[in-house]
């Protein structure tokens, strides 16, 4: 994969309004205990099972509206193979992507993770720095820093896990760089990007920028491949090389570029997009007098109240399935939510055409017109699953930099 690595930051420059990591109020006597925690003999066996071994790379998709994190592991014959999901404890904000500094979203996107952004030492129990913002994140000027996958259950901008999930998950990516994977990708979406979801959410503000990770999301689905991953003209390419060679800038348009799909992929990637458009025109159908509404981080909270363990305990906030606190509005409720009622016209008296003997009878003033429907999105060209390129020496935990 070309997306770059990006080096944590040293602790002394961490800024105060994300889910940061520091050195206090940490016990040091447990943190080679915690670096060394072996993997429960059930999972190993599952490994063994599906034709995993122990050190093979992982890939990483979360879920928010679902609310969980699948671990995929490489089996031998090179795809990917779900291995656990856990279910995500707390994840602030609302679906979209996190765009500045203090908004309190949890990023939605594609980040290679390196082992320098494992932290053992977090107040959060243990930590993995997403490394937000990433190329596209950068091209685009969102702002923000320490967005973690980390324990406790608790989040500004992150997915926090209980810690006995950041344990596994911690130990697997561990064993995973003790194999030789230089970057584990971690896929970030907003749901499972199925026809339905897609078709639920497609007044969302956000839906473009969906379509465009739908790409990738599909290429992993269908293929079990993790998909190369590029940014210029800022947006995500994916699987695709220059034409006529040269460097791919985040910054700058995109050169002419082709896919390197290989064939034994065409048919199973076409045959999806088929299936796809027929199921999104079929959800179109079934809901075009509706919009779905996302509940805020407030209403999911709302949902789990009653799991809080002790309320002065600030960092155990539980937040529940956005699924479950979301809901669907008529179109008419949505005008009315966006544009305000329509006001009722004053009553004039009705003149009667002598000629005619019919009523000229004033209009009644137009409501403002519902979001335009969102087409079937267009299908973009996939491409191959690609090595990750391999980092530069010395790439180490930002806690050794201190």
């Amino acid at each position: 994969m070309r997306l770059t690595v990006l080096a944590p930051m040293i602790f002394a420059t961490m800024a105060l309004t994300g889910c940061n990591s520091f050195f206090d109020s940490t016990d040091f006597s447990t943190v080679q205990e915690k670096m060394n925690y072996s993997l429960p003999s059930t999972m190993v066996a599952k490994m063994s099972k599906r034709n995993m071994s122990k050190n093979a790379p992982i890939t990483i998709r979360i879920f928010k509206e679902e609310g969980v994190l699948e671990i995929w592991k490489q089996t031998r014959n090179g795809t990917y193979g779900e291995l656990e999901t856990y279910e995500i404890c707390a994840w602030s904000g609302k679906l979209g992507p996190k765009k500045k500094e203090g908004d309190r979203q949890a990023p939605e996107g594609f980040y290679p993770l390196s082992k320098g952004l494992l932290n053992p030492y977090s107040q959060y129990f243990l930590a993995i720095n997403t490394g937000f913002p990433n190329r596209y994140d950068r091209a685009n000027q969102f702002t923000g820093s320490d967005l973690m996958i980390h324990g406790a259950c608790s989040s500004r901008g992150c997915y926090s896990m209980t810690d006995e999930q950041i344990l596994e998950i911690f130990a697997l990516a561990r064993d995973a760089f003790a194999g030789g994977q230089q970057a584990i990708m971690l896929q970030a979406y907003p749901f499972r990007m199925t026809a339905d979801n897609m078709a639920r959410h497609r007044y969302n503000e956000n839906y473009p920028f969906w379509q465009m990770l739908k790409e990738g999301y599909d290429y992993f689905d269908v293929t079990h491949k993790v998909p190369d991953v590029d940014v210029c003209g800022g947006s995500y390419v994916f699987n695709k090389d220059p034409v006529n060679g040269g460097d791919v800038a985040s910054d700058r348009e995109c050169p002419v570029m082709a896919s390197n799909i290989p064939t034994q992929d065409m048919m199973p990637l076409a045959t999806n997009r088929t299936s796809y458009e027929k199921a999104f025109a079929e959800a179109l159908e079934e809901n075009d007098d509706k919009v779905w509404i996302d509940p805020t981080e407030a209403e999911r909270k709302a949902l789990v109240a009653d799991l809080r363990k002790d309320p002065m305990d600030a960092l155990y906030q539980p937040t529940g399935p956005s699924l479950e606190a979301g809901r669907y509005i008529t179109i008419d409720e949505y005008r009315i939510a966006k544009y305000g009622p329509v006001e009722k016209p004053a009553e004039v008296p009705v003149e009667i055409d002598t000629a005619t003997q019919t009523a000229a009878i004033p209009e009644t003033p137009a409501a403002p017109a519902a979001p335009a429907a969102v087409p079937v999105p267009e299908p973009s060209p996939m491409a191959a699953y690609a090595e990750p390129e391999q980092p530069k020496k010395g790439d180490k935990p930002f806690w050794k930099f201190w």
